[in-house]
């Protein structure tokens, strides 16, 4: 990998063009001074590279998939980035709010928050996903009954290994999150453990404080408050304050209270809490440092942040955050009672679309608050439907791929392919392939609807945890039999939607044809003396290089290759040449007899060792790729007679190879031969002559400079 490694630190533009470098689950994520550097098609091409995504301002995103820590930690052990000097967090924010605009500030800023907050955990939540998983497996083939009153020791013990993960889910967050605003994470993290302790939670316990009552709420929980302390003296010394109300929003006419009441709850899992905790918390955090002096920080900072936030979280932001939560999984549930086929169809049609704005997490969070409020959640079952249609059209590229021999993308599909199944991880299907190849999205979407209509009809599933949902996670689901059967109809529909109709559009088909075409071509190699085919002449070793005339030097016009019947380009049977892929020109039906030539004064860049192929670069810098009939690469070099080898300098006009046009034809290809100019972007205007007869010196192509 190191390799790999510092060709994307090159390709990024170096140490010097970085300001923040960090990763997620599967993408380097790069803030850099300048993105406007970056080449997608070079960085793709880097071994190990599953994708490259260009964000807002000059933010770009790497995809590298399960491997993406050790290129990251190689990336930063080369020497070049170790003597690079980094920006501040200061510096970083200031180019940040000076490239974004307006709203999209705010909206950026806020989803990079929730994502930062929940993305370092998502290997420990897979891990305990997978120790369901397992449990699940022994509970459905009868070794244990997970859900019965009396369970033996060992499962007691197997069940806090994964309840650790999702009971701590809270602290975790706000420690990501208090390092995402830049304060002191394990101030953070003690505030949500203060609510997380025996002592907090014993509060709930009746019969130890007088002061505590508790009643059954209407969906069957209990719900206990406490008095903290009595406001009656104070009601007493002041009357007027009896007399005194107000209103709040969603709740309407308020009195004045006559007790300063907690209420309670558990808040394992509640990752509402910290999320709206630490924000405020970073507030107050931030301002005492600037009125506290630097020599007592250390000790003062903590102390009051503790005294102002650890009261407002459970008094205020707790109790907030689970009426959020409660509301937005209520407003959720009330779909799926009264509409479940809507539901379970909706819930997989706007994931593809979530997920790679970073829009999944408020979603994913509400899965764990409803595990944490009602002990299962509704939305992951149909989620499970977009991720195996994710993989099922990734199946189906992987398939297309095997049979069309594309190495490349055969072996990005199979990656993700396992990250998908057995990881449940999507990003590296979703970046890797499904973003470059948008034609995928209606094909994927069609096994989104198909699976969820098969759960929805089947009254929907649920999972009493959170889980990355794969092949291994599937006997968490209840009913299995629904969810499996939902997960493999979006998985099949996806595969076959994909591989009967491609994933690829007309242009990226043929581009990557030429793709394959031009690497056959670039292949620099002394042709092989063929029994059927006379050696190349050899090029004089000693002969110094001629130099070129300024006339040649000025001249962007290619002549005429060959003698026979002009065409447009359009009108050749390959799609690679037709559509344009590898670039603008003519192509030409030869006349009998007739020889391949030098349409222009120039260096031969490339000499195929079958010599049906050659490349030149003009003396004017215009980059002519010559193909000698169609697939005509199969004839091994029969047929053909190479005058120049690689690195020759010829003159237009000159011999580059003899032809025997009737073996050509004989074995059935075409002999038009196009002739295209590779390095367009480097000009303007490429303007091809009309169709109709041609002989050899006959300008074809007029080449335009390209304007400043």
């Amino acid at each position: 990998m190191s390799n790999t490694a510092q060709e994307i630190l090159d390709a990024v533009g170096g140490p010097d063009n970085i300001t923040h470098f960090t990763h997620c689950a599967t993408r380097l994520r790069f803030e850099l001074r300048d993105a406007s550097v970056i080449d997608k098609d070079t960085v793709e091409a880097i071994d190990g590279v599953l994708g490259a995504v260009p964000q807002s301002g000059d933010r770009y995103q790497i995809v590298i998939g399960g491997a993406v820590q050790s290129v990251f930690d190689e990336i930063n052990n080369l020497p070049s980035m170790k003597s690079g000097a980094a920006a501040s967090n200061d510096d970083v924010k200031a180019a940040a709010r000076a490239k974004a605009r307006g709203k999209n500030a705010i909206v950026d800023a806020f989803f990079e928050y929730l994502s930062d907050s929940f993305r370092p955990l998502l290997p420990v939540l897979l891990g305990a996903s997978l120790i369901l998983a397992f449990l699940a497996v022994l509970d459905s083939v009868g070794f244990v009954d997970t859900r019965a009153d009396t369970i033996p020791a060992w499962l007691g013990y197997v069940n806090s290994m994964w309840r650790a993960v999702f009971y701590f889910l809270p602290a975790m967050v706000a420690y990501n999150a208090s390092k995402k605003l830049n304060i002191d994470p394990w101030v953070g993290t003690a505030v949500i453990l203060s609510l997380l302790t025996p002592n907090f939670i014993g509060l709930s316990n009746a019969s130890s404080f007088a002061e505590t009552t508790c009643e059954q709420t209407a969906l069957g929980t209990q719900q206990c408050v406490t008095q903290i302390a009595s406001l009656e003296p104070l009601l007493s010394a002041f009357p007027i304050l009896n007399k005194i109300d107000f209103w709040l929003p969603l709740i309407g006419r308020v009195t004045f209270p006559h007790s300063i009441s907690l209420q309670l709850a558990d808040y394992g899992g509640q990752v509402f809490v910290p999320l709206l905790m630490v924000p405020l918390l970073a507030l107050v955090y931030k301002g005492l440092k600037q009125i506290i002096p630097s020599n007592v920080q250390m000790v003062f900072v903590p102390f009051f942040s503790f005294i102002v936030i650890m009261p407002i979280t459970a008094f205020l932001i707790g109790p907030l955050s689970i009426w959020i939560g409660n509301g937005l999984g209520g407003g959720l549930a009330w779909l799926n009672g009264h509409a479940p086929i809507v539901f379970a169809i909706i819930i997989p049609i706007i994931y593809p679309f979530l997920v790679p704005l970073g829009l999944h997490w408020p979603l994913n969070a509400l899965q764990l608050a409803n595990i944490a409020s009602t002990g299962s959640d509704f939305i992951q079952g149909p989620m499970g439907a977009w991720n195996f249609a994710c993989f099922g059209a990734t199946a189906g590229v992987l398939f297309l791929s095997i049979r069309d021999r594309d190495t490349d993308m055969r072996q990005t599909a199979s990656g993700a392919l396992a990250a998908g199944l057995f990881g449940g991880i999507s990003e590296p299907s979703l970046y890797g392939i499904h973003l470059r190849f948008k034609r995928i999205y209606p094909l994927m979407l069609t096994g989104c609807v198909v699976g969820g209509l098969v759960i929805g009809i089947g009254g929907g599933a649920t999972t009493n945890t959170f889980v990355f949902t794969s092949l291994l996670t599937i006997p968490v689901f209840t009913p299995k039999a629904v969810y499996g059967l939902g997960v493999a109809a979006a998985f099949i529909t996806a595969f076959l939607m994909v591989a009967l109709f491609d994933y690829r559009t007309k242009e990226q088909k043929a581009e990557a044809r030429a793709k394959k075409e031009a690497a056959k071509v670039g292949v620099s190699a002394t042709p092989a003396p063929d029994a059927l085919a006379p050696a190349p002449a050899p090029a004089a070793e000693a002969a110094p290089a001629p130099a070129f005339s300024d006339e040649a030097k000025a001249d962007l016009t290619l002549s005429a290759p060959m003698e026979g019947e002009l065409i447009a380009l359009s009108d050749v049977a390959d799609e690679a040449f037709s559509a344009g892929a590898l670039g603008p020109g003519i192509a030409v039906s030869p006349a009998a007899g007739a020889v391949v030539v030098a349409p222009c004064d120039g260096k031969v860049s490339v000499a195929f060792p079958t010599g049906h192929a050659y490349g030149i670069k003009s003396a004017s810098g215009v980059q002519v790729l010559i193909h000698i009939g169609m697939d005509t690469v199969k004839l091994e070099g029969k047929g053909f007679t190479p005058h120049v080898a690689k690195g020759d300098v010829v003159r237009r006009g000159d011999v580059l190879a003899e032809v025997d046009w009737d073996v050509i034809r004989e074995a059935g290809y075409d002999t038009i031969t196009p002739m295209v100019v590779t390095n367009k972007k480097k000009f303007g205007a490429i303007t091809p002559a009309a169709p109709g007869p041609v002989t050899i010196g006959q300008t074809v192509v007029t080449v335009a400079p390209k304007e400043a």
